[in-house]
């Protein structure tokens, strides 16, 4: 923390220095507050990660922290500037998941994870941008524009929560809350420098991260989707998971938190870990493997149990064939009509021996409930063959992207753009496997900086671990960050 202006500047602090900051009296929740909405109106215009800002209704929930600190109360949120995605409601302000049509639609009431965050006393500053129907790679959409990744503004910082990235990067706040189905989380991290946790499926509720102009109900979205934190450290989102991961006050939804574990180890060297930089479909980047391979050079000399294979892994083949089905099927339930009626007719024309990851996802969009069910039980097995691998493992390290953050690309449709890995074109949406290593069984996986290429952009990767454990990730990621790779803010931005 330097100097500015006669007062320590706190813009790349953590949620825990914020809080101690705060109670051994050094500054004020209304000052942090005051400072991080000056420094959003000074870089925002260049970055466009804050799609609504809500300064007053923050300024006075800063001003209600510091009072309710002068009477002693305390908490880990309580006086935090941060920050929400968009397509989670906050009571008073749009939810549009980028359609313009709801660009006038105003949430009713705060979704859960908001409401705990309130209650804690967090300060939130507005909501972040997004892509189109969350469904993107990058973040932009007609009503808000395009984000730029604060590490190069030619560049995307990921999505579809990646306006919550661009943030945090960029110094807007201390923490933000994100969703994940397809690595939306975990890409944005990856490609912005920061931290971001995708839970276990159905361990944090869901209800408010809903649909535009639909009813915000528990059970909804849990077939794969969660909502998750996302900080400047590991050590931000094990307090953020304490705080969120109770179930739902409506009763309904899966509710785990009864069976959340702790960490299985808290020091390095007894972590073993499964290392994995390739994938048999989705081909990675020199750069991101060589990444993942000094990473796991450096753990060995550490004293962690480091293997690179292992014949208890599933089929990653056979996960990302059977995901991209449950995926679409599940994205698909929202199209309109006629859309659907094309996808049908698309999907009638696939030969049957095509089993390319584009052609899964076209037959996704109007899978029956049979096939469905074929999916999951594909599921299901690998969700037993996982549980038996982390009784060899603590942690798998994988790739979050096969690339590092690419200049942006809005051409249209999106199923026809490609992405250059080591020069190749590759198909743009299987990127979306890596995110399914994780998502179609239910893992946890925390997305952890890991380094930077040649032209100085982030690199991470994801952590991922045995369901219901989303602590021991976590604290494999505290210890990284202790003792190799912690949070580096972009260059132009301190």
């Amino acid at each position: 923390m330097g100097q500015s202006g006669g007062m320590t500047d706190y813009a790349y602090s953590t949620a825990a220095e914020l809080v101690t900051a705060m109670e051994n009296g050094d500054v004020s929740a209304v000052e942090l507050t005051t400072a991080a909405i000056t420094r959003i109106e000074r870089h925002d215009g260049d970055i466009n990660a804050i799609c609504v800002r809500d300064f007053d209704r923050a300024l006075a929930a800063a001003g209600t922290a510091d009072t309710a600190r002068s009477r002693g109360e305390a908490g880990p949120v309580l006086g935090v500037p941060m920050t929400i995605k968009d397509s989670i409601d906050i009571a008073g302000l749009p939810t549009t998941w980028g359609f313009p049509p709801f660009k006038d639609n105003v949430a009713a009431d705060d979704a859960v994870v908001v409401s705990r965050l309130k209650a804690g006393g967090a300060v939130i500053l507005g909501k972040t941008t997004v892509p189109l129907a969350l469904g993107d790679f990058q973040s932009f959409n007609a009503i808000h524009g395009a984000t730029n990744n604060p590490w190069d503004l030619t560049r995307t910082p990921g999505g579809s929560s990646g306006g919550s990235a661009a943030a945090l990067a960029a110094g807007f706040g201390a923490l933000s809350m994100g969703s994940d189905i397809g690595g939306s989380l975990r890409v944005p991290a990856h490609f912005s420098g920061v931290y971001a946790h995708k839970p276990s499926i159905g361990l944090v509720p869901l209800r408010g991260h809903t649909f535009p102009g639909t009813r915000p109900l528990p059970e909804i979205g849990g077939d794969l989707g969660v909502v998750g934190p996302m900080a400047r450290s590991a050590t931000d989102l094990a307090m953020m998971l304490r705080l969120l991961a109770d179930p739902d006050e409506a009763g309904l939804g899966l509710g785990y938190r009864s069976a959340l574990r702790p960490a299985r180890h808290d020091d390095l060297g007894a972590f073993r870990v499964l290392v994995l930089d390739g994938h048999p479909l989705v081909p990675v980047s020199s750069e991101v493997r060589a990444a993942i391979d000094e990473l796991a050079t450096r753990l060995e000399k550490a004293g962690v149990t480091v293997r690179r294979q292992s014949p208890r892994l599933p089929d990653l083949a056979e996960n990302a064939r059977s995901y991209m089905r449950l995926l679409q099927s599940s994205l698909a339930a929202g199209f309109p009509p006629e859309v659907y009626a094309a996808a049908q007719t698309t999907a009638a024309a696939l030969d049957p021996s095509d089993t390319s990851l584009a052609a899964e996802r076209a037959r996704g969009v109007v899978l029956s409930h049979r096939d469905w069910v074929a999916a999951d039980t594909v599921r299901a097995v690998q969700r037993a063959q996982w549980a038996d691998l982390f009784t060899e493992f603590d942690i798998v390290i994988a790739p979050v992207s096969s690339t590092v953050a690419f200049p942006h690309d809005h051409s249209e449709p999106v199923r026809r753009r490609t992405i250059l890995i080591d020069g190749e074109k590759h198909d743009y949406l299987d990127q979306t496997a890596w995110g399914g290593v994780a998502t179609a069984p239910g893992l946890p996986s925390t997305a952890v900086p890991a380094g930077q290429s040649a032209q100085g952009l982030p690199i991470g990767v994801q952590l991922i671990g045995p369901f219901l454990e989303d602590h021991t990730p976590i604290r494999f990621a505290e210890l990284l960050e202790r003792e190799f790779h912690a949070f580096t803010p972009p260059p132009g931005f301190v």
